[in-house]
């Protein structure tokens, strides 16, 4: 039975967690888990099928993020990298998770990759899925903000939703109802129609923070095993994704053939496929100590 624990962050904001850990799943002397980092727009629950069967061997703990999902949505922020960092290590403290493996999907991969660089002692091992170390620049930031000003907001049905964002959507090149699904789960009904749970305004000033520099010097100060996962079709090139690769210090790489940027919620047992046995490898042997520790 998932349940929900309730973290304050360090700056007071109120933050769900969700722990998917079964019963019967054996608890690490050390109080060692798994942080689960959903990416910008998503919530905890995209998780799920990941959950699942990490939870059945690992203490696994899915966090919505400011913002987003259950958390709470401070009118005034902030929504910068350094409260997203803060808040992913409140979680790992308050919840007695660590040393914790990190598993992120885009902005959440960000998020736990600067974590990692930052306070070392709290991170056993990351897995970073369809997130790019290089810039995206200010045009990218325009094009969102374009994308959200086309929403047909409200939408008269969660059909709508998935009509929309899985077909009629500008950006959906062929019929994706894998992403329609995904965008329907962040919705909630209201008077009007239906809205996302999240505001729009504050997505773009949480991407505004990150989109216009690059982040390869923090990810070269990840001292722990790091697995990069990227889709064929996702938004992380393999170029791009190798290089990552090898300024990690302890850097591996896998790639998910038929996967696009939702690689874990659209491909579950071919993500499952490509993570668990660099997890299993991590959470069942003792860490060894880092380069030059």
């Amino acid at each position: 039975m998932v349940r929900r624990l309730d973290v304050t962050a360090a700056d007071g904001v109120r933050l769900a967690a969700w722990d998917f850990t079964e019963d019967t799943a054996p608890r690490a002397a050390d109080g060692s888990g798994v942080l689960l980092l959903h990416g910008l727009m998503g919530h905890a629950a995209h998780w799920a099928r990941a959950a699942g069967w990490l939870g059945r061997s690992h203490r696994t703990v899915a966090l919505d993020q400011r913002g987003h999902g259950r958390s709470e949505k401070p009118e005034a922020g902030p929504f910068t990298r350094e409260a997203y960092v803060a808040d992913a290590a409140a979680v790992v403290e308050r919840l007695g998770l660590g040393p914790v493996t990190l598993v992120g999907h885009s902005m959440g991969a960000l998020t736990a990759w600067q974590l990692a660089a930052e306070r070392p002692d709290l991170v056993r091992a990351l897995v970073i899925c369809d997130m790019r170390a290089s810039a995206l620049g200010a045009a990218s930031q325009r094009e969102w903000q374009d994308w959200f000003r086309r929403w047909p907001v409200p939408f008269a049905s969660l059909d709508a939703v998935r009509q929309w964002f899985g077909d009629a959507d500008p950006w959906v090149e062929r019929p994706h109802p894998a992403r329609g699904e995904f965008f329907a789960e962040v919705m909630t009904e209201q008077p009007d129609g239906w809205r996302p749970v999240f505001d729009p305004a504050q997505m773009l000033t949480s991407r505004e923070t990150w989109v216009h520099d690059a982040h390869w010097e923090s990810l070269a100060q990840v001292r722990c095993p790091t697995l990069v996962v990227r889709g064929l079709d996702g938004e992380l090139g393999r170029a791009e994704a190798q290089e990552m690769v090898r300024v990690l210090p302890r850097g591996a790489y896998a790639e998910i053939p038929d996967a696009g940027h939702l690689l874990h919620y659209e491909h579950a047992d071919a993500w499952r496929e490509a993570v668990e046995p660099f997890l299993e490898g991590v959470l069942t042997s003792r860490q060894a100590p880092a380069p030059g520790s």
